[in-house]
């Protein structure tokens, strides 16, 4: 293989160009903080990406006029300067950004990955994060590879030839982790034991990111034949697997398989999905499509949220005007889990945040963005209890919700309803 330096491989970047940066444990941190000692000679060069984990280096503020992220989702990496205005947002479905790249509404000249070593055919793969990154080297006019010996070789749509990268830079660094386990509290496991109680045998699992479906999976011993079809994978579905609970079995698409279209955790995760052809890594325009999700019976979608107001109305990407994270793949799983025979869509959130905020509110903040609409939601699970939704109206809905709100909130809630609702009473 012909490597070349980090230098000689960013130079191909031009002023004004649009470059796609790999995300989540792949985000390729080291080719980001090369590029940004090449800011002198660029100018406006616009960085797309999904969620970014590590240091991306050019979102500093000495870098504004250099580089501008332009996200797809905004992860902690890149908040402060989403929020500080020196980068943007773009809301858009996780399923639906391969189509920004398809269909040249965002063209890309560039695109920064991180990938395994080649194998003897000539073959790396995307690791742990196909999700929009296959359809973004598809689209790409030139592609620069990290090739990184720490990525595990990953099984399904990841497979890229080392003749389709224009450049090969190897360096060995570690993965970003995360480790959602370690905030999981007694509120946490309660949501996770009441979620539990929702899931039959044999259903098959999406779980969104978090201390609550981790704290969801560690409910789930008891259970037999689940099966996974989710666009993230995490540490806790590898208990799961090892312990014969998931084996996918009965599942009607991909039996035997876990599907998913990324995976974050720990490094035991990674060397678990290493080389390991029972786990498919997939475009997301696939996995999370809606059409392809309500195939399979039961399907369960666990997800969370910010806040959540009396009539149902889901907040999941912004703290009122304040952008936290994105409208991801919430949607397309809450919908796909819906139109599944004998599906279950589940918000699922704390009563209140670690600071006390009440997460049950008569009404989002002014400039909260509805990720899931009131139209879509069925089952709302805090610590508290479980409210099902589906087919209630405003008064009835409010008074489900109310009843799992945290105690201490009740009563002011109970006042918003009635004066919004005149004839209201718990």
């Amino acid at each position: 293989m012909n490597y070349v330096s980090a230098e000689e491989a960013l130079k191909i970047i031009q002023s004004g160009q649009r470059v796609f940066v790999h995300g989540s444990a792949c985000s390729p941190t080291y080719l980001l903080q090369k590029l940004s000692e090449q800011a002198s000679r660029l100018r406006d060069v616009e960085l797309v990406s999904i969620s970014l984990y590590g240091d991306a280096h050019v979102d500093k503020p000495e870098f504004h006029q250099n580089f501008r992220f332009n996200s797809l989702f905004v992860s902690t990496s890149i908040r402060e300067a989403v929020n500080a205005g020196r980068a943007d947002y773009v809301p858009v479905f996780l399923s639906e950004i391969p189509e920004l790249f398809k269909r040249n509404i965002m063209p890309l000249d560039v695109a920064l990955i991180m990938v395994s070593e080649p194998d003897k055919h000539g073959y790396c793969t995307l690791g742990v994060s196909v999700d929009v990154a296959r359809s973004a080297v598809n689209a790409a006019k030139y592609v620069i590879a990290q090739v990184n010996p720490r990525v595990p070789r990953t099984h399904g749509d990841g497979m890229i030839h080392v003749s389709k990268i224009n450049a090969l830079v190897r360096q060995e660094v570690e993965l970003h982790e995360a480790h959602f386990g370690e905030s999981v509290g007694e509120a946490e496991i309660l949501i996770g034991q009441q979620v539990a109680a929702l899931i039959e045998d044999r259903s098959t699992l999406q779980m969104g990111i978090g201390s609550i479906p981790d704290a969801v999976l560690r409910s789930l011993d008891q259970h037999k034949d689940l099966g996974v079809h989710t666009e993230m994978f995490s540490d806790g579905l590898v208990a799961l697997m090892q312990k014969g609970v998931v084996t996918n079995k009965y599942k009607k698409i991909h039996p035997g398989k876990t599907v998913t279209a990324f995976a974050l955790g720990s490094r035991k995760l990674y060397d678990f999905v290493d080389d390991n052809p029972a786990v498919a890594f997939l475009d997301v325009d696939y996995v999370n499509e809606t059409s392809v999700i309500r195939r399979n019976k039961r399907v369960v979608a666990i997800n969370s949220a910010i806040e959540i107001d009396i009539t149902g109305q889901v907040c999941a990407d912004s703290i009122g005007t304040y952008h936290f994270s994105g409208v991801g793949g919430q949607m397309d799983f809450m919908r796909g889990a819906a139109l599944s025979e004998g599906g279950k869509p589940i918000i699922a959130l704390t009563s209140r945040t670690a600071k006390g905020v009440p997460r049950i509110v008569p009404l989002l903040k002014p400039g909260a963005g509805v990720v899931t609409t009131r139209a879509h939601v069925h089952y709302v699970v805090t610590e508290y209890g479980a409210a099902y939704l589906f087919g209630k109206n405003l008064r009835e809905r409010a008074k489900a919700l109310i009843e799992i709100a945290h105690p201490d909130d009740r009563e002011a809630l109970d006042r918003a309803a009635a004066e919004r609702f005149k004839e209201f009473s718990l």
